[in-house]
Formats: structure tokens, sequence, C-alpha cells
């Protein structure tokens, strides 16, 4: 495999108000702020548009659970399927199973600090 991660696919990370978190990213960012957080549109290396999410979640959120950390980062892939294979091979603990959307594919994995990064192999069109 060539390329493994191709970019940031989104940043989550708990909060204690998380629609006071997004109105003041608004308000003093500039984020466009929606329900989830904050789409942000770019272009990748091969010119065609990319996004990165930037999501608040409630403090008592199990989303980012083994992981006990404050935050969880989201990579985009390509081919998630055969990256999974790869990184099982190489002796990474995968979480959970895939679950696919009409948004992308989505995976979980444990970094070496026992940290969740969720893997997104995305399809950014479905998004807009």
């Amino acid at each position: 495999m060539k390329n493994r991660v191709t970019g940031i696919g989104g940043l989550f990370f708990k909060s204690e108000d998380t629609r006071a978190a997004k109105n003041w990213y608004k308000k003093h960012l500039g984020f466009k702020t929606d329900d989830y957080g904050a789409t942000f549109w770019w272009k990748d290396t091969k010119g065609k548009e990319a996004s990165t999410q930037w999501s608040p979640f409630t403090k008592d959120t199990n989303y980012f659970e083994p992981s006990k950390k404050e935050f969880m980062f989201n990579y985009r892939v390509e081919n998630l399927v055969e990256l999974l294979k790869e990184l099982k091979k190489e002796g990474v603990t995968i979480v959970g199973e895939m679950e696919e959307y009409d948004y992308g594919k989505f995976g979980w994995i444990l970094d070496n600090e026992n940290n969740k990064i969720e893997l997104w192999e995305p399809k950014d069109q479905a998004l807009k």
C-alpha cells in the first residue's frame, strides 16, 4: 500500500457545553457551525474537494472508548478495507467493525498509547 493516511479528517473533543463551544468558535474564530460542529473544505493533492470535520462531543460521550482521552483524531485514508487488513497483520489493535455510510467508511484502531483513532475513507461529494 502506497498511502495510508491522506490527511486530517476530523478533530473531535469532549466539551462541558457543546452549544457554548460551537457559539464561541463561531463568534470569535468565524467557524461556520451546525449541529455537528464545522466542516472545512479544501482541495487534496489531486485537486479534488475534501473536508475536515471539527466537532465538540458531550463530556460523557463513550464514542472515544476504550481510550480515556478527551479527544480523538480522525484521519482520511484510501482503501480502508485493505488498510485495516494490513494494520491487523502488523499487530495493531482494531476496535469494533468497519461501518459504511453514504459519506464514507469508518474503522477504528488504537495507537501505541491506547488512544482511539478513527480512520475514514470519505465520499466528500456526499457531504455537500
